[in-house]
């Protein structure tokens, strides 16, 4: 089946992947755009966690201010290399992160972050208000949705990424991953509001 330009540039433009892998996803696919989106999806998250132990030692640092002058975000993200930190796809992702801090205020990077000791008293006190008189299962399956709750609240690589909900921050990273083609780390943030 012959693939056209307007196909594989359609394919391009909602993935970010490049014109070939996105040809060859198209061929494989029979022309189908939606499988190519699927398949495409599978190879970004394998690129993802293939790249996901290699270092970061470049990066930048962003700044937000928010317009009343009562908020400020850094935040530090980190890349391979200073070549990818200067593209604009590189720089709009940390511009967006700041926003994602400056509007939902989370408290850790990832899950892991989040102390041992912040987990168990969340845990406890999950138990005590849903969970008493519950059968295990039942209160198991409480549990883990509190606590997920809890994550996507707190942490910010679980939160909704606030410029498109039907994404994770994990999963708009992920596409940035696999767009830049080097792994891509949050180092770390910080929020200041006035009088806090």
């Amino acid at each position: 089946m012959k693939i056209s330009a307007e196909q594989v540039k359609a394919l391009r433009k909602e993935t970010g992947l490049s014109v070939m892998e996105c040809k060859k996803a198209l061929e494989e696919t029979g022309g189908d755009h939606q499988k190519a989106l699927e398949r495409l999806k599978v190879l970004g998250l394998q690129m993802v966690k293939d790249k996901s132990s290699r270092e970061t030692h470049e990066g930048r640092v962003g700044a937000y201010i928010h317009t009343n002058g009562r908020i400020g975000v850094l935040v530090e993200v980190n890349c391979e290399s200073d070549f990818v930190a200067r593209t604009d796809d590189f720089q709009d992702l940390v511009k967006n992160l700041c926003l994602q801090v400056t509007a939902t205020n989370p408290a850790w990077v990832d899950r892991e972050s989040v102390p041992e000791k912040v987990v168990e008293e969340q845990k406890r006190l999950i138990q005590q208000q849903f969970c008493v008189d519950k059968p295990a299962e039942v209160a198991e399956k409480i549990l883990n949705g509190k606590l997920e709750d809890f994550y996507q609240q707190h942490v910010l690589l679980e939160q909704k990424f606030i410029r498109d909900e039907s994404l994770r921050v994990k999963d708009y990273l992920s596409q940035k991953v696999a767009k830049l083609g080097e792994n891509i780390r949050v180092r770390r943030f910080v929020r200041f509001a006035l009088g806090e």
